[in-house]
């Protein structure tokens, strides 16, 4: 294996968690996790040539996989179905209450539509408004308004539940 196959490699190893966050909150029936997962790392792998290092390896990262994602979602037509937590997700020693508590979150964020689920995503991964503007293409006053808006969205999803 080269240096250019083992760099890759060893970012995607670095970057896995990031990955298969973004992959698995766009599961559906059509587009199951590993699916996704190996679109990401193809498109990953064929634009890694260009990728400059211009932004940190994340961001970069975190774009790719959003876009492949909300294209195959967009390319199958599908509504993404409702997902549940599983024990592959970040778990620590939490209790039922937290676990029911993250599995409604989910559930009200699967709701919401493909740009608006990437923008709490990146929120909830503690991305400044900077950094979620920059891997979406949207300015910071949009990620702040959207954002705005999203989290309207999920208030009044909870008083319905």
């Amino acid at each position: 294996m080269g240096t250019i196959e083992q760099e890759f490699v060893s970012i995607i190893r670095e970057n896995e968690r990031i990955i298969y966050k973004v992959c698995y909150l766009y599961t559906t029936p059509h587009a199951t996790l590993n699916d996704l997962y190996q679109d990401v790392v193809l498109n990953l792998w064929k634009a890694y040539p260009k990728f400059r290092q211009e932004c940190k390896v994340s961001t970069w990262i975190y774009r790719i996989a959003l876009n492949t994602c909300i294209s195959f979602i967009r390319k199958e037509k599908n509504v993404p179905e409702l997902v549940t937590l599983t024990p592959a997700a970040d778990r620590t020693e939490e209790t039922d209450e937290t676990q029911l508590m993250l599995q409604q979150m989910y559930r009200m964020i699967n709701r919401l539509g493909p740009l608006e689920k990437s923008i709490i995503l990146l929120y909830l991964e503690d991305k400044s408004y900077e950094e979620i503007a920059e891997i979406t293409g949207l300015t910071q006053t949009n990620v702040a308004t959207r954002l705005s808006r999203i989290k309207e969205k999920l208030r009044k999803m909870r008083k319905e539940e």
